[in-house]
């Protein structure tokens, strides 16, 4: 690709932020990613539902304050939308083009929010709830954004980062005359989408900081709908009649694929759920019906071992498929869930950069020890470090393209993500003769001990295998005769206490799960690990701290 189509857009700062289009990868945009030049997300995921006749189909789920559930249909979600799409460009002032922060929980006004933006040709910056001032100001400067919408429970943090950067901040979640809720109010009429180009940047999603300083990924409407038509249509398949519901933040995009942009696409519904708990999201699904959950590896564990420990309490019938993704999915908690639920788990390798999931299988697919395939319209490489491929089952580095692609916001790491027109997602990988992709580590988490390769994953896979150990993260530390060698940090299960002996049983354990060489020569154990918003380990933090 050598040129973009014409903006839609008033104000073009978004496009002029975007690396250099010979630092692009390799873009695959064949149907059913053949997008036409002018394009809406938002008119896809909700206008055209409406034409469709599904205006009365359920659309969102939300709690009602009471302990109880409230439908959202999607004729009223669309007028929701075009009200507040009023007020951003009419009472707001806000041309197509600038860049609004959004902040809240996964409700339904951050819902609204975010398709109100799409459908006025803004661009949202959709951040983790738990962000404080000093991370908030960053964004606000590295978007360099118009305005900020906020629940009104979160502006203590976010007014304050606001302030320093002369950002409007406008707020939801009270009756103040106002607030986005009154002004919404005003306006009950349709609102035209905004034309966009399909290459326009409708969304800059800052990546969840697992390895230190976040990086904004930019991607255009047509991204969007490709993670609907990849992941959700060919894999995920997902279908009318579907509940989803979860845990990741609209912020991780994940959460906004997930939770919100696949069942749009597909005219199910979504359940949103301000905060959850592993027994909360249980009982969400139970109540709710939901058929698709959302999640990342370490909440199916702890609602595996909560479901094994009570299953009358936690029936969940009508669930039918679990997602997993954000970090590597250790053989354990599968193994776990599969027993408790009798669901094989869904796995899949994602990345911001690529903005959803681009390997995965599902079903029989489903094939021991490995993530899956490349989704259709992705493909998949092992490289060397001379960005060579290597021989089948050779660890190397994970290699993408297709339809979807890394464009850092003014960042000079484009040009190591990308490399002959390659993502190289930071993965280290194998591939069998079949395309399956065997996840070894991320390359940071690699640990090259006395010459052998060991990957941070398979050995905490091995360790949550012991009965004494809830979570665990292993990583890589100086040695002076070995180079490195393993450590283990371990969260232990209630009415287990650390000790010698017990730090002993469970590196015996991992000796006679796993090859020897790979056991944790260290083992330290802690009250708790340290994660991102998403619940992704953050195990630089670990070696930080050493």
């Amino acid at each position: 690709m050598t040129s973009m189509h014409p903006s839609g857009h008033q104000d073009g700062w978004a496009r002029a932020q975007l690396p250099p289009v010979a630092e692009w990868p390799v873009l695959h945009l064949q149907a059913p990613y053949d997008y036409p030049a002018r394009l809406n997300c938002a008119t896809r995921l909700l206008d055209e539902a409406i034409a469709e006749d599904a205006g009365d189909r359920i659309a969102l789920v939300v709690p009602d304050g009471a302990g109880g559930w409230h439908e959202v249909t999607y004729a009223t979600l669309a007028a929701d939308v075009d009200a507040l799409a009023h007020v951003l460009t009419g009472e707001l002032g806000l041309v197509s083009g600038n860049r609004v922060l959004l902040r809240g929980f996964n409700d339904r006004w951050m819902a609204t929010a975010w398709l109100a933006v799409m459908k006025a040709g803004l661009v949202a910056v959709t951040t983790m709830p738990l962000l404080r001032a000093t991370e908030l100001k960053v964004i606000l400067e590295r978007a360099n954004c118009a305005a900020a919408l906020c629940d009104a429970s979160l502006l203590g943090e976010l007014t304050d980062a606001a302030r320093e950067r002369d950002v409007p901040v406008f707020h939801w979640g009270n009756d103040a005359a106002d607030g986005l809720a009154a002004r919404r109010a005003r306006h009950r009429r349709p609102f035209t989408a905004s034309d966009t180009a399909s290459d326009d940047v409708c969304l800059i999603a800052f990546t969840s900081g697992t390895t230190g300083v976040p990086k904004g990924c930019i991607h255009f409407h047509r991204d969007v709908l490709a993670m609907c038509d990849g992941f959700s249509t060919q894999i995920l398949r997902l279908r009318p009649d579907d509940r989803c519901i979860g845990t990741p933040p609209f912020a991780f995009t994940f959460g906004l694929g997930g939770l919100l942009c696949f069942p749009l696409a597909a005219r199910a519904s979504t359940v949103l759920l301000p905060k959850a708990t592993p027994e909360s999201l249980l009982d969400a699904i139970a109540a709710t019906r939901a058929t698709v959950s959302f999640t990342a590896p370490t909440f199916y564990r702890l609602m595996g071992l909560a479901r094994r420990k009570d299953p009358a309490r936690f029936p969940i019938p009508s669930l039918r498929c679990s997602v997993s993704a954000g970090e590597a999915l250790p053989d354990a908690t599968r193994t776990l869930w599969r027993e408790v639920t009798g669901i094989e788990m869904l796995d899949g390798i994602g990345a911001t950069e690529l903005i959803h999931i681009f390997i995965a299988a599902a079903g029989a697919d489903v094939r021991p020890g490995a993530i899956g395939r490349a989704v259709p319209g992705y493909e998949i490489a092992i490289l060397d470090e001379v960005l060579q491929r290597v021989p089948t089952g050779t660890v190397g580095r994970l290699a993408v393209r297709g339809p979807t692609g890394c464009r850092y916001l003014a960042d000079a790491r484009q040009r190591t993500y990308v490399q002959d027109g390659w993502n190289l997602t930071g993965d280290a990988a194998h591939m069998d003769t079949d395309g399956y992709v065997f996840f070894k580590a991320r390359t940071d988490d690699l640990i090259i001990s006395s010459g052998y390769n060991i990957g941070a994953p398979e050995v905490e896979a091995a360790v949550l295998q012991h009965p004494a150990v809830v979570e665990c993260a292993v990583i890589g530390v100086p040695d002076e005769e070995r180079g490195q060698v393993v450590q283990a940090v371990i969260v232990l299960a209630a009415g287990q206490a650390p000790s010698e002996a017990l730090a002993t049983e469970i590196q015996d354990f991992v000796k006679a799960t796993i090859a020897p060489y790979k056991y944790p020569r260290i083992v330290t154990f802690a009250t708790a690990l340290p994660k991102t918003d998403t619940g992704k380990l953050q195990r630089f933090r670990l070696k930080e701290s050493r």
